[in-house]
């Protein structure tokens, strides 16, 4: 164990979505060498940041003191490791404890076990050494021990924090749906609370419920630690806790607060329709020694006049009408928000967190930025509003200042002209087809190199990657030419236009997609199937165009039988076999996003789970393992991988005749395998073509929008020989 004065490692874990401002509050902290991980932020620091992060942070669940990093080969490695740990040094036979265990895997699988285990380390360690043993007191222990366990590696750890930092000791009662203290002061820094603050600026919470919002903004305007009013953390009791520098530390924030308190000029009002929670909001302020500094009345959303300070921070979070038939009841609450902002607070910022962007809507505005921050377990979004314009109002705006038609150029021209034609060639097969997802343009034109595809009312713009012989700045031209051209296209025929650009980037070559700032989801029709795509985040939208007809061939041969979806994706193929009658299908990948994405899928068609299983494994080890056998299995493995997720690289050419070989061992009698890939070079092994009956069906699988580019994938249709072949 590192000496108190040096730099220890040290671990601050938070919500998901909170890291990098939990990172940067640490670099105001005093805290070195970060790295931010999934709901975690890595940093390094002396005990004193370790007690100013416990004291200061206002996001940080947990500060955690990592002890020992071990790889868990069996069940026995985690009392094996864990007894060695120098427990002796941190607490004593007299102090309780309690365990915290996080994660399963294939030799621990249940936490709690996991728990007894590490316990049973602890006590025998101190036992033998002391004489004496630690009592278990799961609620209120003097010592909080943790381990996570995650990719076959453990991290014991002390929790130097001991209860969560959320709870800063202020809150006595909540109202119905309380915000934890930790979202709320990152809800307040992500709506720009702290420069508001600095100029003077005013806060109004219209629906202030228990205060939470209150109380932050003013202790993060007045500079008070969060943790200030707490009575323990988790290392008091510790062994090795330094009381002056945590007195001094301590000292240092009291007169940070007494100072702050002494300059407070910001004016923080509350308010709320339901004057019973009130008194809980006021007892709360009073606990925080706010009460001097907050003002709190009971006024209806309605009886809002103007605001009485010039600029300020509206923030509010109203219900999200999470129980059923809610919502609706919601509606007049929300234009009430609405019409209070439209009126009252032009010149100011709003902030609005909600867990119901359908009911957002009614507020008639368009946010400036948008955030998404999990409220417990329901994905919400912060929506930041700087324009308290009504949407029907801007649009008469924009549309009295039109802008000045600029003509097309006569390169933009020919690409117009180009998806005009297009678009009637395709029309008679759309009419009678019912597709509504389609590729308009695959670079018809050389120097336009782009796909064009249409979701439906909207458009999607994919650049293709530009050879290096092409300047960036002529690619860059070309591709607004596109932009251009589409523009034209689409007028008010569609709803909205997506374009994704690839870019070199220095060092690497690596053409890379650009992103919006918000994240879109949409729901699309194919046949029978309803499909989530998602056209602003990735490059790949969650369906592959190109592969309808394989789709729908899949869905063919599996009605009535069992179905193996190889590397799925978003399982869309499954889907659709399934609605098709497939008896069952069993759906594997190794991503958590396309499982997660398949899952969302297969609640939009309503499909049983019990019949139709989505697996997460890597797809080349669970073909060597497993021993099911299935009626018809889809093979569509990427071109090339070397995720981290996989334990060896994947090169569809150099790979292809194992895969084949192993999916066909688990082919029924009888059975069909589909193998598809896009790699445009793509040659089949001679000895699998000799070793099984081989069929390439490639032109088969080109509908009418895709003719025009015969290498956008190739596929076979694969069956046993037979034995009197």
């Amino acid at each position: 164990m590192p000496l108190k004065t040096d730099i220890t490692a040290l671990l601050a874990t938070c919500p998901k979505g909170m890291e990098q401002l939990l990172a940067d509050e640490l670099v105001a902290i005093g805290a070195s060498e970060i790295k931010q991980t999934v709901a975690a932020v890595h940093f390094q620091g002396s005990l004193e940041i370790a007690y100013r992060s416990c004291l200061w942070s206002r996001l940080a669940n947990r500060i955690l003191m990592p002890l020992l990093s071990f790889k868990l080969d069996s069940t026995d490695d985690l009392y094996k490791h864990s007894v060695e740990i120098p427990w002796e040094e941190h607490l004593s036979a007299d102090n309780s404890i309690a365990i915290d265990f996080i994660g399963t895997s294939k030799h621990i699988d249940n936490s709690m076990y996991g728990a007894q285990l590490l316990k049973d380390a602890v006590v025998d360690r101190i036992r033998r050494i002391a004489g004496g043993r630690p009592n278990v007191d799961a609620k209120s222990p003097d010592i909080r021990i943790q381990a996570r366990q995650h990719k076959g590696q453990v991290v014991v750890s002390l929790d130097i924090s001991g209860d969560s930092l959320h709870r800063r000791g202020y809150r006595t009662g909540q109202g119905s749906a309380p915000l934890k203290e930790n979202l709320a002061a990152a809800i307040l820094m992500r709506a720009g609370w702290s420069d508001i603050a600095k100029q003077g600026g005013a806060l109004i919470d219209p629906m202030c419920g228990s205060g939470t919002f209150l109380i932050e903004a003013a202790m993060m305007a007045a500079d008070i630690a969060p943790s200030i009013n707490r009575q323990t953390f988790g290392f008091t009791h510790w062994l090795q806790h330094d009381k002056d520098l945590w007195e001094s530390v301590l000292e240092e924030a009291q007169q940070r607060r007494d100072a702050g308190l002494e300059a407070f000029k910001n004016d923080i009002r509350g308010y709320d329709g339901n004057s019973r929670v009130l008194d809980v909001t006021v007892a709360n302020i009073e606990n925080a020694g706010l009460d001097e500094h907050i003002r709190i009345a009971h006024k209806p959303l309605d009886q809002f006049g103007k605001a009485t300070a010039e600029t300020g921070l509206l923030i509010t979070n109203p219900p999200y009408g999470a129980r059923m038939g809610e919502e609706e009841q919601l509606v007049p609450l929300y234009q009430k928000l609405g019409t209070v902002l439209q009126k009252n607070f032009v010149p100011w910022r709003a902030a609005v967190y909600t867990g119901n962007l359908a009911l957002a809507r009614q507020l008639d505005l368009s946010p400036t930025k948008q955030y998404s921050l999990f409220n417990g377990t329901i994905p919400c979004k912060l929506l930041v509003f700087d324009n308290m314009q009504s949407k029907s109002e801007q649009i008469a705006e924009r549309l009295s200042k039109p802008a000045p038609v600029q003509p097309l150029s006569e390169e933009a021209k020919m690409l117009f002209n180009r998806l005009q034609k297009n678009q009637r060639r395709l029309k008679g097969w759309l009419k009678k087809t019912g597709i509504s997802c389609y590729r308009l343009y695959d670079a018809d034109i050389p120097e336009y190199a782009a796909a064009i595809d249409i979701y439906e009312q909207r458009i999607y713009v994919q650049e293709y990657a530009a050879p290096s012989t092409i300047e960036t700045h002529v690619a860059k031209q070309r591709f607004d030419t596109i932009k251009r051209a589409v523009k034209e296209f689409a007028g008010d025929r569609f709803e909205k236009v997506y374009y994704k650009e690839r870019r070199r980037q220095k060092g690497d070559s690596q053409y890379q997609r650009s992103t919006e700032n918000t994240s879109e989801s949409i729901v699309v029709s194919e046949g029978r199937a309803r499909l989530e795509v998602n056209l602003s985040d990735y490059l790949d939208t969650g369906l592959f165009l190109d592969h309808r007809p394989v789709r729908a061939m899949v869905s063919e041969l599996a009605s009535g039988k069992s179905l193996l979806n190889l590397f799925c994706y978003t399982a869309s193929v499954t889907v659709q076999a399934a609605l098709a009658g497939a008896k069952s299908s069993l759906s594997i990948d190794m991503s958590n996003t396309y499982l997660d994405w398949a899952q969302r899928n297969f609640e939009l068609n309503s499909l049983s789970s019990s019949k139709h299983q989505l697996l997460r494994a890597d797809c080349l080890k669970w073909l060597e393992e497993d021993s099911q056998t299935f009626d018809v299995i889809f093979l569509d493995p990427p071109t090339f991988s070397n995720s981290k997720k996989m334990d060896s690289v994947l090169d569809v050419q150099r790979d292809h005749p194992e895969l084949i070989r192993q999916a066909m061992a688990k082919l029924n009698s009888g059975g069909t395998l589909v193998f598809s890939n896009n790699f445009r070079k793509f040659k089949l092994d001679e000895l699998i073509s000799r070793q099984f009956s081989c069929e390439n069906i490639t032109k088969q699988t080109l509908d009418s929008d895709f003719e025009r580019n015969p290498r956008i994938h190739n596929v076979w249709l694969i069956t046993k020989r037979s034995s009197f072949g």
